[in-house]
């Protein structure tokens, strides 16, 4: 049977951390560790080596971003979620370049919670449909000015069409049971091209596959699923 995540909860208010605790530890999610500020959060990573932290954007003493990055460079294989009040947070694509595996809004149902943690664990995006929308309307803008570029991006030459292809629909929001559906592929050759996708491009997960998607100019704002 698959272990569950190991969960670190960063978040400067101390309801939302019990309340998240709560709410995964009795869905059977061990909460290894909480954080009230970003360099604890940093210091807490190290010690714990949870593969799953939960990161409030906006902390004092050092923000989310900032401790996403550093937790992410000294454990590439940990899984960041951002927490956010508004689905449209100026930060969003700058902290899915650095890394991060998705957003979760802070009003976020219980089930979706643990569902979200799970989720990321398997190399999948969480991304919260406002939030996307969001951020492909701002790709759909012409202004990308001071925008970074996702970490390890790479010319798409390196792809087959067949990856292109793939990488488009995943830009489109379009899970691997979706994906095999329209490309009539078995979901583990899809695994296949969306790993080598990956590998390709330098890539962590879903999340920055659909930052490159839009960049790139693959999908557009009216071809989202979502």
């Amino acid at each position: 049977m698959t272990r569950e995540p190991r969960v670190l909860i960063a978040d400067d208010q101390a309801l939302i951390r019990s309340g998240f605790r709560l709410i995964l530890t009795t869905r059977g999610i061990d909460v290894v560790g909480e954080a009230a500020d970003g360099a604890q959060a940093v210091a807490a990573a190290q010690e714990l080596r949870p593969d799953v932290v939960l990161m409030d954007i906006r902390m004092p003493a050092m923000d989310g971003l900032e401790a996403a990055r550093r937790i992410l460079a000294q454990d590439p294989g940990c899984r960041v979620l951002m927490l956010t009040t508004f689905d449209l947070d100026r930060y969003v694509y700058a902290a899915l370049a650095l890394g991060a595996s998705g957003f979760l809004l802070k009003d976020v149902t219980p089930e979706h919670l643990a569902a979200s943690v799970r989720l990321v664990t398997t190399g999948d995006a969480l991304l919260a449909p406002s939030i996307t929308r969001r951020l492909v309307e701002r790709f759909a803008a012409a202004d990308r000015a001071g925008v970074p570029a996702p970490a390890g991006h790479a010319d798409l030459a390196t792809l087959t069409p067949r990856e292109v292809e793939v990488l488009t629909l995943m830009g489109r929001g379009l899970s691997n049971a979706e994906l095999a559906g329209v490309l009539c592929l078995s979901e583990t050759t899809v695994k296949t091209h969306v790993a080598r996708i990956f590998a390709k491009l330098g890539l962590r997960d879903r999340a920055q596959a659909v930052v490159v998607a839009y960049e790139t100019g693959l999908v557009s704002a009216g071809e989202s699923n979502l």
